[in-house]
Parts: C-alpha cells; sequence; structure tokens
C-alpha cells in the first residue's frame, strides 16, 4: 500500500516563501504522474502542479511563475518550492500519486499552509 506523508507547511507573511516536500513509502518511478493540490476552507479542491513520469511538468495558472514542482525518483520524493506567497494561497496542501495501470489514486493527509497579510 502507497503511504504518501506531506511535511514542509507552516505560517509565513505575504511575499515569504514555503518548501513542501511528499514522502512516499513506495517506488515513486512507477507512478504515472504526481501532483499537488490544494483546499481553501469553503473553497474545492483544485490542482496547484503536476509532474509525470518522465519530468513533464503542468501548473495552475496562479501558480505559474510563483512556484515549482519537482521529483526525485531517487530518494521517493516530490517538492514544491512556493515563492511570493499571497494570502490567498492560504489552503491545505495535498499531495497526490496516480498509477494508470491500476488506475489507483493515492492521497497524502495534507499539510497547512497559511499566509498573513
Amino acid at each position: 500500500q502507497v503511504q504518501l506523508v506531506e511535511s514542509g507547511g507552516g505560517l509565513v507573511q505575504a511575499g515569504g516563501s514555503l518548501r513542501l516536500s511528499c514522502a512516499a513509502s513506495g517506488n515513486i518511478s512507477s507512478f504515472t504522474s504526481m501532483g499537488w493540490h490544494r483546499q481553501a476552507p469553503g473553497k474545492q479542491r483544485e490542482l496547484v502542479a503536476g509532474i509525470g513520469s518522465r519530468g513533464g511538468k503542468h501548473y495552475a495558472d496562479f501558480a505559474k511563475g510563483r512556484f515549482t514542482i519537482s521529483r526525485n525518483n531517487a530518494k521517493n520524493t516530490m517538492n514544491l518550492q512556493m515563492d511570493s506567497l499571497k494570502p490567498e494561497d492560504t489552503a491545505v496542501y495535498y499531495c497526490n500519486a496516480y498509477v494508470r495501470t491500476t488506475s489507483q489514486d493515492y492521497w497524502g493527509q495534507g499539510t497547512q499552509v497559511s499566509v498573513s497579510s
């Protein structure tokens, strides 16, 4: 069973930076894709950024130019570098992994990111 554990959340002032990490219990090279999603209070969960097994990346419009997603297959980790944070980035951030061959979706427990103005 794959387990994903996020870390790196916290409280930061607007304009600051945070680096989120997702540690996987399995071999992430077997994941078709991985990504970060977020959910703010009263809002639906939304995609922040995704990265494919070959390294292709995509970002939500609000993340472009400020956030950078990366993965390290050797360490079974995925990261999200978040710069120029805004109060509207406040949310619980979730790590996600998808395996196409089994159609299985895995989620972490989430890490809180709070940005003060």
